[in-house]
């Protein structure tokens, strides 16, 4: 699973200092590509501005139970979307990608609630073989499997498979479904369907860790898995290059299908973000030149 770099460390570390500047670091690296994903859930500005601030409440709060198990970002994303559901109890559905919106019956039917699996919660099922003793570990092995397929996918530039995998365990839905999006025969999905799965069975051996490979079981935890740490997600830099059209082809069709087809709430709230501080920027460049061009023109009292 993704962990902690080492500027975060360090950000935490000064924060658990009680170093209110390195807290308002964090502050402003995070909460605009929070809200915007808040925004995307909530009607109201207002309430996206609430669930974002109890987010933070939140994590200072309990950040000493924090042990970058999962990267900030996705950490912080884990707390904000419990916040978001128990704001939203009407039901409504509060989906991690827009294609869940077109499945949305069968994604329902295989989740308790629509924020039942995400980082932190307690892992249910056959997967935890001894009541959980050594989850830390079962869950860090589980996520450098997924971690290691994710790779291999991206180092050899096979973006169709890893999307096909995606929409697996990622978003949950079914082989049909799949084959129909990817322009793919049935059979050939379930093929790498099972690819996938043996591959993450070996890397679970390798480990010598002792974990229920039972099918069922192990699809049902991948998604918890995959949720928390989001091993595909493209990194915040690839997205502004993305933004900037400055990718190869193989990676900026990967980030426009993982943008776009697939929709994944948290890079889009990225890319909004981004777009947000561009904008920004682009404001303070003119307000900069317009004050060089017309400073002279002023008059001297």
């Amino acid at each position: 699973m993704s962990k902690l770099t080492r500027a975060e460390e360090y950000l935490i570390e000064q924060i658990r200092a009680g170093d209110s500047e390195a807290w308002a670091q964090m502050v402003d690296r995070y909460q605009g590509r929070l809200l915007s994903f808040a925004s995307g859930r909530l009607s109201q500005r207002a309430d996206a501005e609430d669930v974002v601030q109890d987010t933070f409440v939140a994590f200072v709060r309990a950040m000493d139970a924090y042990r970058g198990e999962t990267g900030l970002e996705s950490y912080l994303f884990s707390i904000l979307r419990r916040k978001i559901i128990d704001a939203y109890r009407s039901g409504a559905s509060q989906k991690v990608c827009l294609i869940q919106d077109i499945y949305a019956e069968d994604v329902d039917r295989k989740s308790s609630g629509p924020l039942s699996n995400i980082a932190g919660s307690e892992l249910t099922g056959s997967w935890y073989v001894r009541r959980g003793e050594n989850k830390e570990h079962q869950l860090e092995v589980l996520g450098a499997a997924l971690n290691e397929l994710v790779a291999g996918y991206k180092d050899s530039l096979n973006f169709r498979e890893l999307l096909i995998v995606e929409l697996l365990f990622y978003c949950q839905l079914n082989n049909r479904d799949i084959a129909g999006i990817v322009k793919m025969d049935n059979n050939a999905v379930a093929v790498i369907k099972h690819r996938c799965l043996e591959k993450i069975r070996t890397s679970i051996t390798r480990s010598n860790t002792d974990l229920d490979l039972a099918g069922a079981g192990l699809e049902s935890v991948l998604t918890d898995v995959w949720e928390a740490s989001r091993p595909s997600c493209p990194k915040r830099s690839t997205i502004g290059a993305y933004m900037l059209d400055t990718l190869d082809t193989g990676w900026e069709n990967f980030v426009d299908m993982h943008l776009n087809t697939l929709g994944c709430h948290f890079c889009r709230a990225n890319l909004d973000d981004l777009k947000t501080e561009n904008e920004k920027g682009d404001q303070i460049k003119m307000q900069t030149r317009i004050m060089e061009s017309t400073v002279g023109f002023l008059k001297k009292n």
